[in-house]
């Protein structure tokens, strides 16, 4: 159909997806080889798989209502909200079972305001949020674990164990900030009371601050996927797009 999008046309990938033409090929190749593609009962899908991935990236990137972003796939609202809850759970990140030795990890939360109040509450924004612990490799910056998703109210000490975070590290050195007391991580060191820090715990905290920021700048690069600003999706379908984002950030990081 002439006036819609396609990724037949490489100018619309970039924008909708936040990979280059050349990583939007190797992820769907990847995607073939998981059988992502492969045949199904019922009525074949309208679009091509690379459509539909191109649709879901940009359903997450934009946070376009399905209703707005439908017609400039040239399919129906329906079909888009199948394709969304079908193929978007296929872009998952392929969660990392070992660790080299000698690999050190950060990890921190960030929350993702959340429509669908049965999985999500109120927290430190004032908004229903859900709290989701994201685990990155301090060398590479890629995203290594992301634990299930938690209500927003949860504290990450807490959040670190329920999430299955915790269990996915292992014993792997890991870094985080000090809202994680008594957890085993290695956190900075809290001024005593009515004291002062030594040199070496000040210069240590300085090192430890320094990377540390990494996450941050790992949330921020994935936060430009505007889902994670305002999910609509119920269910499993903010983990499937947490999951799906942090792969396709692993794809941007690698490049």
């Amino acid at each position: 159909m002439a006036g819609v999008i396609t990724a037949s046309e490489p100018s619309w990938i970039a924008p909708f997806t936040g990979l280059s033409p050349r990583a939007f090929r190797k992820l769907i190749t990847m995607l073939r080889r998981e059988g992502a593609d492969s045949p199904r009962p019922g009525r074949p899908w309208s679009l091509s798989l690379e459509d539909r991935v191109l649709l879901v990236t940009a359903y997450w990137r934009t946070n376009l209502t399905l209703r707005q972003l439908a017609p400039l796939f040239g399919v129906s609202k329906s079909a888009a909200d199948r394709i969304v809850d079908r193929t978007g759970p296929l872009l998952a990140l392929k969660q990392r079972q070992r660790f080299r030795k000698g690999t050190v990890l950060i990890v921190d939360g960030t929350l993702v305001p959340t429509r669908d109040h049965a999985i999500a509450e109120q927290s430190k924004n004032y908004r229903y949020s859900t709290n989701h612990q994201v685990v990155i490799d301090a060398e590479t910056q890629l995203v290594v674990v992301v634990g299930r998703p938690l209500p927003g109210n949860r504290n990450d000490c807490r959040a670190w164990v329920e999430s299955g975070a915790r269990a996915a590290v292992g014993k792997t050195t890991t870094i985080a900030d000090g809202g994680y007391p008594g957890t085993g991580l290695v956190i900075p060191h809290r001024r005593p009371a009515g004291g002062e820090l030594c040199d070496w715990k000040r210069d240590h905290n300085r090192s430890h601050k320094q990377v540390r920021a990494r996450v941050e700048h790992v949330f921020a690069r994935m936060k430009t996927w505007k889902i994670l600003r305002d999910c609509r999706l119920r269910g499993d379908g903010v983990r499937d797009a947490m999951l799906g984002i942090a792969r396709l950030h692993n794809l941007v990081q690698g490049a």
